[in-house]
């Protein structure tokens, strides 16, 4: 398997919290302070492939780290993200959930382009027109 989720020792040394399916550990290039992941403990690549003990394990996790986010760090608000193939972020083929803590004053990230979409402030952020939104709803519905 070539995966440092399963494989590398540093990470089992940094692990907060952890379950019967999912554990968590900061990661080692945090956006902000206190950016952790929440992975289950069986490698599995995307979220559809998770079952419903893994999910309601990361869910579990999720909960208790972000009220001991908001106590470490202050935070405020979070970002709750996952990446899915290399062109949507995901560096690491194992799911992986950040949980990013953000208050007043903080600035994201610099230089990781995929992920900026995030961390924008509103007025950098043009606002679609109705008619593209519906566009959007019309295919999507198609689809559906």
């Amino acid at each position: 398997m070539d995966c440092v989720y399963c494989e590398d020792a540093d990470i089992k040394t940094r692990i907060i919290a952890e379950n019967a399916t999912a554990l968590a550990f900061p990661t080692n290039i945090p956006i902000t302070p206190g950016h952790i992941l929440i992975i289950p403990k069986r490698h599995v690549k995307y979220y559809e492939e998770l079952t419903i003990e893994e999910k309601n394990g990361i869910e579990d996790l999720r909960m208790k780290l972000k009220h001991a986010l908001i106590k470490a760090f202050g935070a405020e608000g979070f970002h709750f993200a996952w990446n899915e193939e290399k062109i949507g972020g995901q560096s690491i083929p194992h799911f992986h959930l950040h949980i990013v803590p953000r208050k007043q004053g903080d600035t994201g990230i610099y230089e990781y382009e995929p992920r900026k979409f995030l961390y924008r402030p509103e007025k950098e952020r043009p606002v679609s027109p109705d008619e593209e939104l519906q566009k959007v709803v019309k295919e999507i519905k198609n689809i559906l």
